[in-house]
């Protein structure tokens, strides 16, 4: 792959503020970063859009992509619910200049950070609870109880991955995840690669 701008990755269990505080960065002129949209096999949800939310694709397209090696990262989440980073869309953002923030799970963070270690900012997003993510995912009203669930499930053993990320985000006050994940951002972007 070519050589480009640096990458963001934040991970998290689901409903610890992950998106929000991906959303927020990107708002931020001065960090100059592009979202890097993921593909996945699952269904849209909402008013989601293809190649703004993710790539939406079948399950077989999502194979076809793994066969031919098109993803710097894949898992398969739930049984055929594929997400994957196109290495084609890193590079696309990197040719506009821009250093790529990721909104992934703990797996494909870890994947893509072994794979770019010296050009990589790793955050996990702490929730203040296993309790509370059950609560803010309820309140997205989205998916089903038995989703929830599964998710929370999952959640306990991504926080048990916390450790192997470069930085942690404690988000028990939103105000206060915002300010930090912008200075922590800010400090790695204007920091010279190491070779």
């Amino acid at each position: 792959m070519a050589k480009g701008g640096k990458l963001i990755i934040f991970s998290a269990p689901s409903g610890s503020g992950k998106t929000t505080i991906v959303r927020y960065l990107l708002e931020q002129p001065d960090l100059n970063l592009a979202f890097s949209v993921s593909a996945t096999s699952r269904p849209q949800r909402g008013k989601e859009k293809h190649g703004e939310h993710y790539y939406f694709m079948t399950v077989s397209e999502f194979k076809k992509h793994i066969k031919n090696d098109d993803f710097l990262e894949w898992e398969e989440v739930y049984r055929d619910n594929f997400y994957g980073t196109l290495k084609s869309e890193v590079e696309r953002l990197w040719a506009d200049g821009k250093n790529v923030i990721f909104d992934i799970d703990v797996v494909g963070g870890l994947r893509i950070k072994k794979k770019f270690p010296e050009k990589t900012l790793a955050v996990f997003v702490k929730p203040p609870s296993v309790d509370e993510l059950k609560i803010r995912l309820k309140k997205r009203s989205t998916e089903s109880e038995d989703k929830i669930n599964m998710r929370v499930a999952k959640a306990s053993v991504e926080l048990a991955t916390a450790p192997q990320f470069d930085r942690i985000i404690k988000n028990y006050d939103l105000d206060t995840a915002l300010k930090e994940a912008h200075s922590m951002v800010k400090e790695y972007i204007s920091t010279p690669e190491t070779p």
